[in-house]
């Protein structure tokens, strides 16, 4: 129980009563006074009543939109912190909370500890402060650059409305073909820099003798070639933001170069004597792992730490499946606005499409969806037409090497020639076999620690703690030092 009370009590508005059954008794543990109602209307009569510290609001109630009526909460109380709830899982819902000036933002199901810190945090905070320029733009209905609603996008979504209102430099990390250039331009276009220009550089596509070039400019006559003075990205982007993707394939030189722009905030064009000021965010992007690169010796770890400010990890496709049928159908809306035909994806494609391990992630999905939609002889495309025109899947050529190196690797190839899957069923059968041992590993080296037992393996405790008891495991048997 917390040890000092706040003097006014909670209010929770929330129209679940099972939600609201588990939050109240959570707050309550921890010495929280709680009033709980189910609607706007009750929302405001308790407002005009008395004072809370905090207010707790689902987003969808039963007479209306929670989150589209706070501009009223915030005239009867400017300085409540306010927490969203929602089931809206969609950036844009994020987006509006953070419009909102919401204190914390939780998509459903979240995680019940969580939400019992940012209560504590925001008991003894006031409401973020109206600073930093207007609010960034992204009301209902407008067009959101990313899509899917999985638990790892909430994740990115909650990470991209953080840095919407500041000019932290963000570092976007996640296998090729993730979207990390759409995580860059969804922060550029949402947050207080969107009148300014975005700026997109691949370092991995410049030769290395010209990336300085190519990013600070030159004069006239400064290498051979130089026939006329270049402005470079830094100063293209000015005012607004720039992009550097494959910042992992940056050469040594460059980035020295560049480290010393972000710590000075001023650049020299290349054969030019002149530092300029420059007003630029900095968005990186890489699909390379960082870690043993500075090792090695070929990436600055004082460079690292200098875009390493906000991280965010994109997930690849085959870790958010249950994103796959949104994206599918956007995806054929796009290609139908691009003129081809209009196409209808059946449940039986959707499996198919689901069943793959999509190695070129959202990048491989979209071309896949555009090719079924110009070559379909059918307005509806159902799962054979899927199999007809994508094919079988490749496998990938690292298997064999995965096979020879023991380990789980070993494991997994050992399994699979034993078990012989049918086609469409490997992956969710490879998930049953490999599951429970995986969990009862992190119980082990945890000691029973369910919390940082799901830190260990990197997914939400409630989650943990529901697939423990489906799977009849008995954490209190691995507790110990």
């Amino acid at each position: 129980m917390a040890a000092t009370l706040t003097p006014d009590p909670i209010l929770l508005v929330e129209d679940d009563a099972a939600i609201a059954t588990v939050i109240v008794a959570a707050l309550e543990d921890e010495g929280f006074t709680i009033t709980h109602c189910t609607s706007i209307a009750a929302r405001d009569r308790q407002l005009a009543a008395r004072g809370f510290a905090v207010m707790l609001t689902d987003v969808i109630l039963e007479d209306g939109d929670g989150l589209a009526s706070l501009s009223a909460v915030r005239d009867r109380a400017p300085d409540m912190p306010v927490i969203v709830l929602s089931a809206q899982n969609t950036l844009d819902t994020a987006v509006r909370a953070s419009e909102s000036d919401a204190f914390e933002y939780f998509p459903k199901p979240f995680d019940l500890d969580e939400l019992v810190h940012a209560v504590r945090q925001a008991a003894g905070a006031r409401a973020p402060a109206e600073e930093g320029g207007a609010a960034p733009p992204g009301g209902e209905g407008e067009k959101m650059p990313l899509v899917g609603r999985s638990p790892a996008m909430q994740t990115v979504y909650r990470m991209i409305t953080r840095v919407l209102r500041n000019d932290l430099t963000v570092l976007v990390t996640g296998e090729s073909g993730t979207g990390k250039e759409l995580v860059a331009e969804a922060i550029h276009e949402l947050g207080s820099r969107r009148t300014g220009p975005f700026v997109a550089v691949n370092t991995a596509a410049i030769p290395a003798e010209l990336v300085e070039s190519e990013l600070f400019g030159h004069e006239k006559g400064a290498f051979t070639g130089a026939i006329a003075q270049a402005i470079g990205k830094f100063e293209q982007a000015n005012g607004g933001t720039l992009f550097l993707d494959e910042i992992g394939d940056m050469p040594a030189e460059a980035q020295t170069r560049l480290l010393r722009a972000l710590q000075s905030g001023r650049i020299r064009r290349v054969g030019g004597r002149q530092e300029i000021a420059v007003n630029v965010r900095i968005i990186a992007a890489t699909n390379r792992d960082l870690t043993p690169m500075i090792a090695a010796g070929t990436f600055r770890e004082d460079l690292f730490y200098r875009l390493n400010v906000v991280p965010i990890v994109l997930p690849p496709l085959r870790e958010r499946r249950e994103d796959i049928a949104a994206l599918a159908q956007h995806f054929l809306l796009l290609a139908a606005e691009d003129g081809l035909p209009r196409r209808v994806l059946t449940a039986d494609a959707i499996e198919r499409l689901e069943a793959r391990s999509w190695r070129g992630n959202v990048r491989e999905l979209r071309n896949v969806i555009y090719r079924l939609a110009l070559m379909a002889r059918e307005e509806r495309i159902d799962g054979d037409a899927v199999g007809d025109i994508i094919g079988p899947e490749i496998a990938p050529s690292a298997a064999p090497a995965a096979e020879r190196s023991g380990g789980f690797g070993a494991a997994l190839a050992a399994w699979l020639n034993t078990e012989s899957p049918p086609p469409g069923a490997l992956y969710h059968r490879a998930l049953a076999a490999f599951e429970k041992p995986l969990i009862e590993y992190a119980l082990g080296r945890t000691g029973g620690n369910q919390l940082r037992a799901a830190q260990l393996l990197g997914i939400n405790r409630n989650t943990l703690r529901k697939r423990i008891g489906e799977l009849g495991l008995e954490p209190d048997r691995y507790a110990g030092p």
